[in-house]
């Protein structure tokens, strides 16, 4: 074992020899160089190989014959207080007492050490030294360890390890004196930094103002980020979208064949169904289903970033997240809507077609005319203006609570439910505000 090792042990050269066996000697002691020395300085223990019959040299165990008890006393020394350690501080021996410092210690005096009487120590007894170390520092009484020359040399090395730390401690305490306490912002309003509202309003103005930045060519957003996303909330959305839309219109051709048949009006489940989809339900089943897989896939993407930390690495790069991270879903998102609007709109109106035809008695040519004829510019408009919101508000909601989420696994499960749930709950917000607003207008 190399010297630098053994004196970080403390072990002080006392001469004393324990013959012991063992099986085998260890790598420092050659097998044909009986009585081979792992230092030179260090004190003598026969090490005998019953084998080999070949012999080293080990340091003296803990509590060996001979091995001074460890002792620590306050004594006075031309008028200042000074630390006296002495005897075995090695591990087993170390949890002697140690005395309190005495009462009528000056602030700002230094203590000194001394420890020429100190035989051997261990790790405990520099970690007792850093810990008086402090509790003198907090009652301004400072320990100089660094001028402490009759400390042994391992554990004058491993105090200066600290050193630099105790350094850093004391300047931040400075700076943190020194400083002026910073003025409170004044508001016209004082509301609760955990209101929830606020956040979500501060939210929607991140993105207005990203947005913004966009339009006017002051910003760029990444096409390879935007082209990602259009991949996943297009083609992969598309098929479960389209079988919704098409299961909700067939239901809405037997319920409402159920109630014109009593007049006799089968011919008009053409017109329930494909204003139905058109102007209502089509947006509104795009939402629910872009909510439970696009919404809560931005919260989870966003939340877990949060959580290990890179979206605050891109605030120190001095890029800014939303227009980073949010922008391009939110397009890709609103990009991709017509399209998923017209899919489900189409499936709607053609799985209404075999109710009206198989049990109520349209025909084919006319259930198509009947369609064509509901349809127009108007229908058209508002479901499409429709779809949008609702697709904009799921990825609102996604983003606002993957960006806003805890450090925690968690916390990124939870963003993720309230992603969902919150875009629910606007969706259909947003659906009988709009539905309502469009009727007083005669739209």
């Amino acid at each position: 074992m190399p010297r630098r090792a053994w004196a970080l042990r403390g072990v002080a050269p006392a001469p004393q020899r324990i013959t012991v066996a063992a099986p085998y000697p260890f790598a420092d002691a050659h097998p044909t160089r009986p009585g081979a020395r792992l230092a030179p300085s260090l004190p003598d223990v026969r090490f005998r190989d019953p084998f080999l019959m070949s012999a080293m040299t080990l340091p003296a165990p803990v509590g060996a014959p001979g091995a001074a008890l460890p002792r620590c006393a306050w004594v006075r020394d031309g008028g200042a207080w000074a630390l006296q350690l002495a005897g075995d501080w090695r591990a087993g021996a170390g949890t002697a007492a140690w005395p309190a410092p005495p009462p009528d210690l000056r602030r700002d005096s230094t203590v000194a050490l001394q420890a020429a009487a100190l035989a051997s120590w261990d790790i405990a007894l520099a970690a007792r030294l850093w810990d008086l170390q402090q509790e003198l520092r907090a009652r301004g009484v400072h320990l100089d360890l660094q001028a402490a020359q009759a400390l042994p040399e391992g554990l004058q090395e491993v105090l200066a390890l600290a050193s630099p730390q105790l350094a850093v401690l004391e300047a931040d305490a400075a700076a943190a004196a020194s400083a002026p306490a910073a003025p409170r912002p004044r508001r016209l309003i004082d509301l609760p930094r955990t209101n929830e509202a606020v956040v979500t309003v501060a939210f929607f103005g991140e993105v207005l103002l990203a947005l913004a930045r966009w339009l006017t060519g002051r910003t760029a957003v990444r096409g390879a980020e935007v082209l990602h996303q259009l991949d996943e909330t297009g083609p992969r959305s598309l098929p479960i979208v389209a079988l919704t839309c098409a299961l909700v219109g067939l239901m809405l051709a037997y319920m409402g064949g159920a109630q014109l048949g009593r007049i006799g009006g089968q011919s008009y489940i053409a017109d329930i169904v494909a204003v139905g989809m058109v102007r209502e339900l089509a947006g509104l089943m795009t939402g629910v289903i872009l909510a439970g897989r696009i919404g809560s896939a931005f919260a989870a993407q966003l939340a877990t970033m949060k959580a290990g930390e890179e979206i605050d690495a891109l605030r120190v790069l001095g890029v800014d997240p939303i227009g980073h991270l949010v922008l391009p879903r939110l397009l890709a998102l609103l990009l991709m809507t017509p399209a998923l609007y017209a899919c489900g709109v189409l499936a709607g109106i053609a799985a209404g077609w075999p109710a009206a035809v198989g049990t109520y008695g349209v025909s084919s040519l006319e259930y198509l005319l009947q369609s064509g004829r509901a349809i127009n510019f108007t229908h058209l408009s508002i479901g499409l203006f429709k779809a949008m919101l609702y697709v904009a508000l799921i990825a609102l909601a996604g983003c606002r609570e993957g960006l806003h989420a805890g450090r925690s696994a968690q916390a990124v499960g939870a963003a993720t439910t309230t992603a969902v749930v919150k875009g629910l709950v606007w969706m259909v917000v947003a659906a009988c505000v709009t539905t309502v607003v469009f009727s007083i207008l005669g739209y």
